[in-house]
């Protein structure tokens, strides 16, 4: 049986991961049917076990979403204590069994976290355990927000914003004294005084335009590399470790584009320009696009756009760069010239490409059901999306810890 996974990023407040929240079901119709939240969520549990914590968490913690039998029959307790947050739905009704099954994981040494938080005196034993509170900063008022970060300024719990939308969201919660954050701030443009590329990431961007360009000019690419020090540098040490199978070790930028052939150059250039321009970002928002880019051209050849793989992966690569740059996508655009499917697919105007796309982010994003609505669009059967999507989450990671990783397309 297939297993379908989803997994949000929550960020401290320096940007940096602090774990994640894991969103499974055992098929599509799991989402529809909302009658056994009980079983999903036992699911869930049994899926960490399946895929891996590390696999998906890379070492963070993972926030599981728990019900009231989940909780009241003590299954959290199967998961280890020190990689997990124990999430307790807004959906449970706290009565005596649930704080007592509470209690028990508190002496256990498990952190607690109340899912959607709206305060009431009924809650008020089960907020006395809790380690996080989060709070939907768009179910609630700008007041509430604040008066529960007075509440709590003094007292141990940390307060997570949900559903933190933007970065001026992620900068008044954070002034209000909010720790965690989670919601799709950090794949945003923040806004600055001014949207002119710093020089360095305008050469990084030149060299993206230039392997992209059809036909690829190899002198033209070489010369582009070489005016920007850093890049070649980078460029240099990533073909000689062990992800990119070469037989022999490469000397300079002419001889690493002779072996690698135009398409090889496309593709490996493209991942240690992105690699560059994302230094000073989260690794998550580094790893991001490199995921979105094997993603979308694994997605390629059960879509019936097997030819227009290559595309998928740029269209992949380029879907964070207004965040990573700063910028707005159209500002964005402006530095490269791309196809115009890849253009027009990310400025959201529907194509083939947007259609993939969408598949592809709706899936990351755990909404099922427009992950079936969009893979129905390219006949795309979505029994076969969890594995590759797991394919690409392992590639990406491989990439930036230089380690080797498979090439091998889905069929």
């Amino acid at each position: 049986m297939q297993k379908f996974i989803a997994r949000q990023p929550i960020f401290n407040a320096d940007r940096s991961i602090y774990g994640y929240e894991i969103l499974f079901r055992s098929s599509m119709a799991n989402f529809f049917d909302g009658s056994n939240l009980d079983g999903a969520a036992a699911s869930t549990a049994d899926n960490m076990f399946l895929f891996g914590l590390e696999r998906l968490t890379q070492g963070h913690r993972a926030f599981l979403n728990c019900t009231r039998d989940f909780l009241v029959r003590d299954y959290p307790v199967l998961l280890p204590k020190d990689r997990v947050v124990i999430e307790v739905l807004e959906t449970v009704k706290v009565d005596a069994e649930v704080l007592a099954a509470c209690l028990r994981l508190k002496k256990a040494g498990y952190l607690l976290a109340l899912d959607d938080f709206q305060d009431s005196p009924q809650l008020r034993e089960l907020v006395a355990m809790a380690d996080i509170i989060k709070v939907d900063i768009l179910a609630t008022s700008r007041e509430e927000q604040i008066r529960l970060a007075r509440a709590h300024s003094k007292s141990p719990i940390r307060l997570l914003a949900e559903k933190v939308e933007t970065y001026e969201d992620f900068q008044r919660t954070l002034g209000w004294g909010y720790t965690y954050f989670q919601g799709y701030f950090f794949s945003r443009p923040e806004i600055l005084t001014r949207h002119d590329i710093p020089a360095y990431k305008l050469n990084y961007l030149r060299v993206l335009q230039a392997v992209n360009q059809s036909p690829m000019n190899m002198q033209h690419v070489s010369n582009r590399i070489k005016e920007e020090a850093s890049l070649s540098y980078r460029l240099l040490r990533y073909l000689n470790s062990p992800a990119f199978f070469l037989a022999v070790e490469v000397h300079s930028i002419p001889h690493a584009l002779s072996l690698l052939g135009e398409r090889g150059v496309r593709r490996w250039v493209s991942l240690v320009v992105v690699a560059c321009m994302g230094e000073d970002k989260p690794e998550e928002l580094v790893m991001l696009p490199l995921m979105r880019a094997r993603f979308c051209e694994l997605l390629a050849p059960p879509a019936g756009l097997a030819d227009a793989s290559n595309d998928l992966f740029l269209l992949g690569l380029l879907s964070a760069m207004d965040a990573i740059l700063d910028m707005k996508m159209e500002d964005v655009l402006r530095e490269v010239a791309i196809r115009d499917e890849i253009r027009d697919a990310l400025l959201g105007k529907q194509n083939p490409f947007r259609q993939l796309y969408d598949v592809a982010l709706h899936y990351e994003l755990g909404e099922w059901d427009n992950v079936e609505q969009a893979a129905a669009l390219l006949k795309i059967n979505v029994d076969a999306i969890p594995a590759l999507f797991l394919q690409a989450m392992d590639w990406a990671r491989g990439v930036l810890s230089g380690q080797q990783v498979n090439e091998t397309a889905a069929t």
